[in-house]
């Protein structure tokens, strides 16, 4: 009896169906982007001037450890409390002498240690733009009887001037 040879698959345009169904599925996938912030950042500063001297009384102090417990001038606060207490510094005009003097002269400072959580830090910052778009908001109606989403670029940036937006950011180990 003759042994008989076995039968084979001819694998040879496998290569191939493999390598068109690669590029069907690179084409028809879709991938989320994800873009993060989208923060404008400043201009470099001009190096022939001199930088301003800022007095604490019209910085903010925002502080938050690791654990996402936060410190408002060095009191504890909760992220309900940030967006009132923010438009109460902004908005001072030197009625409290411990405060910021104008709004011109208020900076808020966040600083935030490496273990802060993202979903903490953002909260933060929401409600600081938050209270901006507030004061922004009600000067806008005062001043153009408009909210600021219908003025003009010119008027947008009569609003902007009067309530600039100073946040400044730093992380800590």
């Amino acid at each position: 009896m003759a042994k008989r040879k076995l039968e084979e698959i001819n694998a040879g345009s496998m290569a191939d169906i493999a390598f068109l169904l690669l590029i069907f599925f690179l084409v028809t996938t879709t991938m989320e982007s994800n873009y993060g912030i989208r923060r404008k950042l400043p201009p470099p500063p001009d190096p022939s001037v001199d930088i301003p001297v800022i007095k604490m009384k019209n910085v903010l102090e925002i502080v938050i450890n690791g654990q996402d417990k936060m410190l408002i001038e060095e009191k504890p606060a909760t992220v309900k409390d940030v967006k009132k207490i923010a438009m109460d510094f902004i908005t001072n005009n030197g009625k409290d002498p411990s405060s910021s003097d104008n709004p011109q002269k208020a900076v808020i400072s966040i600083k935030q240690m490496r273990e802060t959580s993202y979903k903490e830090y953002i909260s933060v910052y929401n409600e600081l733009i938050s209270a901006y778009n507030v004061l922004r908001n009600k000067y806008a109606q005062k001043k153009f009887g408009k909210s600021f989403d219908q003025l003009t670029e010119e008027q947008q940036k009569t609003v902007k001037d009067f309530y600039p937006q100073k946040i400044a950011e730093s992380m800590t180990k």
